[in-house]
C-alpha cells in the first residue's frame, strides 16, 4: 500500500467545482461535444473561479442512453466527437453536417440525434487516410498499436457485429459470434476490415480531441474529474471479449445480477442488472484487468471517481429473474486486494470514493485505509438531526446533489417522482433552511454556500443548482430508463451576472482557482 493522502487526491487548497456533463454542454449539433464549447466552458469555469469540472462516464452508450450501461470501459463515446473540428481538418463539409443544426439545442434527441452522427462520423472516418496530415496518421498509427490488444481491436469487432444483428445485445447473435468462434471472425475481418479501420479512427480522434480539451483545461488550472462504474453491461464489447471474468455462461446469460436494495430512490431498491464478477477470477491474475482499466481512466482525468465504492468491500446479488431488488444478498467483494495490486502497480492514483447508500464500518474501514477521499451529499444528509456542518472534514469532497439527485430547487420543492411522502419533504425543508439561514427563494445559492462552508477541500454543485433550475432540469431519476441524460445547458444562461454570483459564492468561502 502507497502513502498518499486524501489531500493529495484532491487539488491543493480549497477549491469549488461544477458537475456538467459533457452532452450538456451548449452547440450546434444536437449534442455536447469536446471541441470549442468545452474549451469555452474551461474559460467559463475560470470566470467563476471554479477548479474542478466533473463528468459522467464518457463510454459509448447503450441501454436508455446512459452513460452508466456503457459499450465499453475503455472507448470513448464517438457522439462526443467535435464536429466543428472534424470540418476545419477537411473530413466534413458544413452542407453534410447540416441535419445536425435541425435537432433540439436545450435537450438531446438521441432518437434522432444517433442516426445522423453515425452517418457524418462514418463519412469523416472515411476520409481519414486520404486527408489526414502526416502527423495525425502517425499519431493515429500509434493509438492502434498501444490499445488494439488491450480492448481497440474487440470493440471495433463487436460495434460492427451488433450493427450487423440489427443492434441486438449480443447474447442473442449468431452462436458462432456469441462464441467467438475463431474461423467465423478471421473471415469477418477479411470482409468488414474498411469498417473496423474506420472505427478504430473515430476512437483516435475522440481521444485526440479528448486530450486537447485536457491540455487546454489543465493549463488554466481546471482539472477533470472523471466516473468510472464499478460494473460493466452485460452488453459491452468487455463482456463478450472478456466473459471469464464475469458470472455469466457460455451463451451470455447470468444467473445473477448486481442492484442496491431499497434505498433513498427507490422503496424497491435499484436493479441494475448488470453482470457480477467472478472476483476468484480477478484474483488469480491479479487483477490485471482491473489495472488497465484504471490506467486508462487516469489517462483521461486528472481525478477519478470510483461508483458503488461499496461493492468492493460487499455487493448486493440479486436473482436474474428477480423483477425487483428486495430480492438479494449481501456477498463479499475483493477488499484490499483489488487495491493492494492496484497501489502495487500504478502507484499513487487519484481515486474518490462514491461511498453513499448502505455504508458499514467495513466499507469506511477500506476506504480509510487506501486513504480515498469520500463524498458527503447535502440532499441526503441534511434532514438528519445528528448532521452538522462543521463535521464534513477535509478528507470528503461535498455535493449540494449529485446527477441522480433532483435539482435543488426541485428537492426543496418535492418534485412529482419524489418518493417522500409531504411531512417527510417540510421536515426536509425546515431543516436545511436551519442549517442554511436562508429563504426558499434562495435555496439553491443558500445551500452552495453551505457546502462551500464546510472543510472539504472540494466542494461541488451541479450546474443546474448554480443555474436555480428545477426539476424540469433534473438530469436523471434513478430506476427509470427512459427521458433520462437529455438536459443541456445554452449559451444565453451562462450570462456575466452568473458568474460573477458564483465567483463570489466561491471567493466568500475562501476557495480559489488555482492558477
Amino acid at each position: 500500500m502507497n502513502n498518499k493522502t486524501e489531500q493529495e487526491v484532491l487539488p491543493p487548497g480549497r477549491q469549488a467545482g461544477v458537475c456538467l456533463h459533457l452532452t450538456s454542454l451548449p452547440g450546434p449539433y444536437g449534442i455536447g461535444e469536446i471541441g470549442g464549447h468545452a474549451r469555452q466552458f474551461v474559460d467559463t469555469m475560470r470566470g467563476m473561479q471554479l477548479g474542478v469540472w466533473q463528468f459522467l462516464p464518457t463510454g459509448p452508450t447503450g441501454y436508455g442512453d446512459s452513460p452508466y450501461q456503457s459499450l465499453s470501459t475503455f472507448a470513448g463515446n464517438e457522439l462526443l466527437i467535435d464536429i466543428a473540428e472534424l470540418i476545419s481538418l477537411g473530413f466534413l463539409t458544413t452542407e453534410e453536417v447540416s441535419e445536425l443544426t435541425t435537432l433540439p439545442s436545450d435537450f438531446v434527441d438521441y432518437g434522432a440525434l444517433i442516426p445522423i452522427k453515425d452517418r457524418v462520423l462514418r463519412l469523416a472516418a472515411g476520409r481519414f487516410e486520404e486527408r489526414a496530415s502526416p502527423e495525425l496518421k502517425q499519431a493515429c498509427d500509434e493509438f492502434v498499436e498501444k490499445n488494439d490488444r488491450l480492448w481497440l481491436h474487440d470493440y471495433a469487432l463487436f460495434r460492427i457485429l451488433k450493427t450487423q444483428h440489427d443492434e441486438r445485445p449480443w447474447p442473442e447473435w449468431e452462436p458462432k459470434y456469441v462464441h467467438r468462434d475463431p474461423q467465423a471472425l478471421r473471415e469477418l475481418e477479411l470482409t468488414v476490415d474498411t469498417e473496423i479501420a474506420d472505427v478504430k479512427v473515430l476512437q483516435f480522434l475522440f481521444y485526440h480531441q479528448w486530450q486537447s480539451l485536457r491540455s487546454y483545461a489543465n493549463e488554466r488550472g481546471v482539472r477533470l474529474f472523471g466516473d468510472m462504474p464499478i460494473y460493466i453491461a452485460l452488453d459491452s464489447s468487455d463482456a463478450w471479449a472478456n466473459r471469464e471474468i464475469l458470472c455469466i455462461d457460455r451463451d451470455g446469460n447470468p444467473d445473477h445480477v448486481a442492484g442496491v436494495p431499497p434505498d433513498y430512490f427507490s422503496a424497491d431498491g435499484q436493479l441494475w442488472g448488470n453482470p457480477l464478477y467472478a472476483w476468484d477470477k480477478h484474483a488469480a491474475d491479479g487483477y490485471r484487468w482491473w489495472i488497465e482499466r484504471l490506467q486508462a481512466s487516469a489517462d483521461l482525468n486528472d481525478i477519478v471517481r470510483i461508483d458503488h465504492f461499496r461493492g468492493f468491500e460487499s455487493y448486493w446479488s440479486v436473482p436474474a429473474e428477480s423483477e425487483t431488488a428486495r430480492t438479494g444478498t449481501w456477498e463479499p467483494g475483493p477488499g484490499d486486494a483489488i487495491f493492494d495490486a492496484m497501489e502495487a502497480a500504478l502507484g499513487s492514483l487519484p481515486i474518490v470514493a462514491e461511498d453513499l447508500g448502505v455504508i458499514t464500518p467495513a466499507v469506511d474501514e477500506l476506504r480509510d485505509r487506501h486513504q480515498m477521499p469520500g463524498m458527503v451529499v447535502l440532499q441526503f444528509d441534511v434532514a438528519d438531526e445528528d448532521f452538522d456542518l462543521l463535521n464534513v472534514t477535509e478528507s470528503r469532497v461535498c455535493y449540494t446533489g449529485t446527477h441522480d439527485n433532483d435539482t435543488t430547487v426541485g428537492w426543496f420543492r418535492g418534485s412529482p417522482d419524489d418518493i417522500r411522502s409531504d411531512i417527510e419533504i417540510r421536515q426536509t425543508q425546515q431543516a436545511v433552511l436551519r442549517i442554511t439561514d436562508g429563504t426558499a427563494e434562495t435555496i439553491h445559492s443558500d445551500l452552495i454556500r453551505a457546502a462551500f462552508s464546510t472543510d472539504a477541500r472540494l466542494a461541488i454543485a451541479p450546474m443546474q443548482d448554480y443555474l436555480g433550475l428545477g426539476s424540469e432540469a433534473r438530469m436523471n431519476i434513478p430506476g427509470t430508463s427512459s427521458n433520462n441524460w437529455r438536459w443541456r445547458v445554452r449559451d444565453e444562461q451562462l450570462t456575466n451576472g452568473v458568474r460573477a454570483q458564483v465567483a463570489a459564492l466561491v471567493s466568500e468561502s475562501d476557495r480559489i482557482l488555482q492558477n
